[in-house]
């Protein structure tokens, strides 16, 4: 199996400081509607970022680009592997899988992945995001997509039993109205959304960002539409030599925003947790060794 592709936002992030000012404008401008903004003439990208033509020419060719029909090309390959579904992607992996144990190509995946997530994290956006997610005096609203609705429970869980204040909103987006009609504004709002993107989740953000509630979404290397007007965005990178996407590395990023959601609660959390454990007891919930 080859190397996941680096997508053209990472490389615009990791060279962004190396940019001129003029370039930085374009930088940003394409960064503000990605793909979209770059998949057009050379002309058409400049004139919509104000720039000049060898301005989008002098940055392609900084990204690593021989030109800009193969900077082109890479942004059209990305928007078609949003889109990809469970039969494409297992044909994509398969005709490059080597002859190694399916575990050994799984675990090298695994690994890459992991590495991607983490080196793409702002740790002052995660702490900020971990701020939300911990402020109670908001409420905190948890929702998850078809196949995310996991993760979200998942997360719904575990940010009930550290604070208070917390809707797992139900996986049915006719509910979904019912929900919005109590957000306000200091209100926080959890999303998973990941290929192929749903669009009721993403009409969803869209009315919790007018009652001025705090958006953060988790999503792919690709991202969510969701991401152009959340407040936070955290990108998980999610191929696998499998006709489905994984959620290791999207786990892991969530069980880190749970360990410092409970540090920034602590210790009320640490009395919630005892107090849990008395009601625990007194339903004979678990048995005892």
């Amino acid at each position: 199996m080859s190397e996941p592709k680096t997508t053209v936002r990472e490389l615009i992030r990791e060279k962004y400081a190396t940019l001129t000012a003029s370039e930085k404008k374009l930088a940003n401008a394409l960064l503000e509607n990605y793909p979209a903004a770059g998949i057009a003439s050379i002309t058409v990208v400049a004139q919509n970022a104000d720039v000049s033509t060898p301005t989008v020419a002098r940055m392609v060719g900084k990204l690593g680009f021989k030109g800009f029909p193969q900077f082109h090309q890479s942004l059209l390959s990305e928007l078609q592997a949003k889109v990809q579904g469970p039969t494409q992607r297992r044909a994509n992996w398969a005709t490059e899988a080597p002859e190694s144990h399916l575990l050994n190509r799984f675990s090298q995946a695994i690994t890459r992945n992991l590495s991607q997530t983490l080196s793409n994290v702002d740790h002052d956006k995660f702490d900020k995001a971990a701020g939300c997610l911990a402020d109670t005096n908001g409420r905190l609203y948890i929702v998850g997509g078809r196949i995310t609705r996991a993760l979200a429970e998942y997360a719904f869980t575990h940010f009930q039993a550290i604070r208070e204040r917390v809707t797992h909103m139900t996986s049915s987006s006719a509910t979904w109205p019912h929900y919005v009609l109590d957000m306000v504004t200091g209100d926080t709002l959890l999303m998973f959304d990941i290929r192929r993107y749903e669009t009721n989740l993403l009409r969803l953000a869209e009315l919790a960002k007018e009652r001025g509630v705090t958006v953060i979404v988790v999503t792919d290397q690709w991202a969510s539409p969701i991401a152009s007007i959340a407040d936070y965005t955290f990108n998980c990178w999610v191929e696998i030599p499998s006709a489905w996407d994984s959620n290791v590395s999207t786990m892991m990023l969530l069980e880190t925003l749970i360990a410092a959601v409970q540090e920034e609660n602590w210790p009320r959390a640490k009395d919630r947790y005892e107090r849990l454990d008395e009601i625990f007891e007194a339903a004979r919930l678990f048995r005892k060794p």
